[in-house]
Protein backbone atom coordinates (compact mmCIF):
# COMPACT_ATOMS: atom_id res chain seq x y z
CA UNK A 1 0.00 0.00 0.00
CA UNK A 2 1.49 3.13 -1.50
CA UNK A 3 -0.92 5.30 0.28
CA UNK A 4 -1.81 5.48 4.22
CA UNK A 5 -5.29 5.37 5.31
CA UNK A 6 -4.63 7.12 8.21
CA UNK A 7 -2.92 9.85 8.68
CA UNK A 8 -1.53 11.79 12.04
CA UNK A 9 -1.63 15.82 11.45
CA UNK A 10 -0.20 16.63 14.81
CA UNK A 11 2.43 14.95 16.47
CA UNK A 12 4.06 11.28 15.55
CA UNK A 13 1.90 8.57 16.42
CA UNK A 14 3.51 4.99 16.99
CA UNK A 15 2.02 2.08 15.26
CA UNK A 16 0.41 0.75 18.33
CA UNK A 17 -1.52 3.54 18.40
CA UNK A 18 -2.46 3.56 14.88
CA UNK A 19 -3.72 0.29 15.42
CA UNK A 20 -5.94 0.99 18.39
CA UNK A 21 -7.84 3.90 16.33
CA UNK A 22 -8.42 1.90 13.51
CA UNK A 23 -9.87 -0.91 15.47
CA UNK A 24 -11.94 1.63 17.21
CA UNK A 25 -13.04 3.25 14.34
CA UNK A 26 -14.02 0.21 12.68
CA UNK A 27 -15.90 -1.40 15.82
CA UNK A 28 -18.14 2.14 15.56
CA UNK A 29 -18.33 1.62 11.29
CA UNK A 30 -19.68 -2.11 12.17
CA UNK A 31 -21.87 -1.30 15.08
CA UNK A 32 -23.95 1.54 12.58
CA UNK A 33 -27.36 0.28 11.81
CA UNK A 34 -27.61 -1.25 8.36
CA UNK A 35 -29.92 1.69 6.76
CA UNK A 36 -29.29 4.92 8.35
CA UNK A 37 -31.43 6.19 5.80
CA UNK A 38 -34.72 5.15 8.11
CA UNK A 39 -33.08 6.13 10.93
CA UNK A 40 -32.68 10.08 10.20
CA UNK A 41 -34.82 12.37 12.49
CA UNK A 42 -35.62 15.59 11.08
CA UNK A 43 -36.73 18.58 12.98
CA UNK A 44 -40.52 18.70 13.81
CA UNK A 45 -40.81 21.83 12.70
CA UNK A 46 -38.43 24.91 11.20
CA UNK A 47 -36.25 26.69 13.58
CA UNK A 48 -37.60 30.61 12.50
CA UNK A 49 -41.00 31.95 12.08
CA UNK A 50 -42.56 33.50 9.03
CA UNK A 51 -43.01 37.08 9.33
CA UNK A 52 -46.65 36.83 8.47
CA UNK A 53 -47.04 34.60 11.48
CA UNK A 54 -45.43 36.87 14.28
CA UNK A 55 -47.59 39.67 15.53
CA UNK A 56 -48.58 42.54 14.47
CA UNK A 57 -46.87 44.91 17.43
CA UNK A 58 -43.51 44.75 18.59
CA UNK A 59 -41.77 47.33 21.30
CA UNK A 60 -39.63 49.83 20.34
CA UNK A 61 -36.91 48.97 22.36
CA UNK A 62 -37.15 45.10 21.68
CA UNK A 63 -34.16 43.74 20.11
CA UNK A 64 -35.55 41.77 16.86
Amino acid sequence: MSTPDIRVEKGHADPEEVAAITAVLLARAAARPADSAQTHRGRPKAGWRRLEREGGFRAPHSWH
